[in-house]
């Protein structure tokens, strides 16, 4: 198993600055940013598996399985080497690594399936693909476990306006969609509509009622600054609240078909100004 993972594969050219997300930004502790960064390579590496146009289903599935063979701190081959250096920063702690594991479900399931069928089982998918980064990063800190639920829904609702971005690219690079299909035959829709130059009126419905859930996500993020003890981890989570709030603005006006739909380095100054003022000013 080991050695069907030995071939390395090209790099996905994404970056921790490509993310909506923020990756082990200078808001966090510096004792703790290592690990982050660890976690995030470790994260990219599978993420590039699951996405890789050349691998079969099979060889994906064996490239993932060598990924967790590593995160049990034994040995799985040089393409397994950010598993390996994970478990070293995290000195082969199990509930962090945990997380680590839970991510690889995640990328299983793309690695097989190129679609989600209803709202629940894309619910379901960021339950892998977002929620263990927030538990990572609060479990690293310290933080109590009340503060999952909102940890969650802040992830879940990355994780879908990161979906929302890229729909036109991962329908017509991998031929995978993850707005729900049930959602698109309502509207007499089917995949290939993400091929489209522009958004129609029947997609922009399906994009909106998306986009009307990533609310109701923030709604129950929104209080998870207040639940961190740790105060940098509280800023970053609060610009990543006012970031995750800005970007949906921009997709309610933007179309992620006809370009892509960022937020400008103004825009993200504000997001981050923002997230400050609110964890600092009391109200």
């Amino acid at each position: 198993m080991a050695d069907a993972a030995a071939a390395a594969l090209p790099p996905s050219g994404k970056t921790a600055a490509d993310e909506s997300f923020p990756v082990a930004s200078l808001l966090l502790p510096p004792a703790t940013r290592r690990a982050v960064m660890a976690f995030y390579r470790f994260a990219r590496t599978a993420d590039d598996v699951a996405d890789s146009p050349r691998l079969s289903g099979e060889e994906k599935l064996n490239r993932l399985d060598a990924l967790a063979v590593a995160l049990e701190g034994r040995p799985a081959g040089p393409a397994a080497e950010t598993a390996a250096t994970l478990y070293a920063e995290v000195n082969g702690n199990p509930l962090l690594l945990g997380h680590a594991l839970q991510l690889l479900h995640a990328f299983r399931r793309d690695a097989v399936s190129d679609h989600c069928h209803d709202w629940a089982d894309l619910a379901a998918y960021c339950r892998y693909s977002a929620a263990p980064v927030g538990r990572f990063l609060l479990d690293l800190h310290g933080e109590d476990p009340t503060s999952f639920p909102a940890g969650d829904a802040l992830c879940a609702a990355h994780q879908l306006l990161n979906h929302l971005q890229d729909c036109g690219t991962d329908f017509r690079t991998l031929g995978r969609v993850y707005i729900p299909r049930n959602w698109l035959l309502a509207e007499g829709l089917n995949h290939a509509v993400f091929a489209e130059p522009q958004t129609s009126p029947a997609l922009r419905r399906v994009f909106d009622r998306l986009l009307d859930n990533v609310d109701g996500l923030l709604d129950l993020a929104r209080p998870l600054p207040k639940l961190i003890r740790n105060r940098r981890l509280r800023l970053e989570a609060s610009v990543t609240v006012a970031i995750a709030e800005r970007l949906a603005q921009a997709l309610r006006r933007g179309d992620p078909l006809a370009g892509a739909v960022t937020l400008s380095p103004a825009g993200n100054l504000l997001a981050f100004a923002v997230g400050i003022v609110r964890t600092l000013v009391p109200g």
